[in-house]
């Protein structure tokens, strides 16, 4: 894909994002700080368009990069990596992803990261919808460490430029955002 083309599918995405997902008023964050906006990626990405337009850019974003799979924390990365899944194996450079649970199932296999096996070892980039204070990242890194597997990277839609990435600069994930809140003009 050439940039023209990523710029147009980050266009698009964008319009969508403030159409559909920005929500202004008083809302309470997964994090727990309060806000006047809530952006819910999940309005979007549970919609045809926006899954594509998703995983288009994601997928651009990591194929230069040396990865064996690619996931999230449930919820906000759940449709994400359903739609990086397919879109990869559409376009012939298939990447298995993930899911990570927010603690071990109590039972079946009795795990905590869910989808093709990991080995030790693996080389993989977390996902999300948004990120606020980056604590549901750092709690995915934390389970995926936890199995000796490798997590460098974090790409979400939207960073809310509320600490994120300066949190998981200090646990050692860099972040990557498609947008900021900024782009929206908050």
């Amino acid at each position: 894909m050439g940039k023209e083309g990523l710029a147009e599918l980050k266009k698009r995405l964008l319009s969508l994002l403030d159409k559909e997902a920005l929500k202004r008023g008083s809302f309470v964050l997964s994090s727990g700080k309060t806000s006047n906006y809530y952006l819910d990626g999940r309005v979007i990405t549970l919609t045809p368009e926006g899954a594509y337009l998703v995983a288009s850019i994601i997928l651009d974003f990591i194929k230069d990069k040396d990865i064996d799979a690619i996931g999230g924390p449930t919820l906000g990365a759940d449709p994400i990596v359903g739609a990086l899944a397919a879109l990869s194996h559409i376009n012939g450079l298939p990447i298995k992803t993930f899911i990570v649970r927010k603690s071990i199932k109590t039972h079946g296999a009795a795990r905590q990261i869910e989808g093709p096996a990991l080995t030790k070892g693996s080389r993989v980039v977390l996902v999300d919808d948004v990120a606020t204070t980056g604590g549901a990242l750092i709690e995915a890194r934390q389970a995926l460490e936890r199995e000796g597997i490798a997590c460098e990277e974090a790409i979400v839609i939207v960073d809310r430029q509320e600490g994120a990435k300066e949190n998981l600069d200090k646990a050692g994930l860099k972040l990557r955002s498609i947008f900021t809140i900024a782009d929206f003009g908050l």
